[in-house]
């Protein structure tokens, strides 16, 4: 799992599953951040081929955190097996999810364009 930050984006890139153990492993890597105001958190889901019930509880968990510091969290490059589990658990709803990372990037500029106007 890799783990990027530039500026007030945090991008965290996990791989595999994410399972019990590989859950365990991103809820860990969310909570060293230390949550600042206006940040974008964006968990890329590109390598990530499989998830489980488990590994729904980091997503949440990093969500509600992310909310309640007056973050944004989304997801992206979400492949057809994890989609499948959003869809069913309803979470697809809850969540913010793009396509890809440049879609992101887009999408807050655009934000950032109508806040300056």
């Amino acid at each position: 799992m890799t783990l990027t930050q530039e500026r007030q984006v945090i991008l965290f890139k996990p791989q595999g599953s994410i399972d019990l153990e590989g859950g365990t492993a991103l809820s860990e890597q969310m909570a060293e951040i230390k949550p600042q105001h206006h940040q974008l958190w964006v968990i890329d889901l590109g390598e990530v081929d499989f998830m489980d019930s488990s590994g729904l509880v980091p997503l949440v968990k990093g969500l509600t955190s992310a909310r309640q510091s007056g973050c944004r969290l989304v997801l992206c490059n979400v492949k057809a097996p994890v989609k499948l589990i959003l869809e069913l658990t309803q979470l697809d709803s809850v969540f913010e999810i793009f396509p890809n990372y440049e879609d992101i990037s887009t999408s807050v500029e655009n934000q950032q364009l109508l806040l300056a106007s």
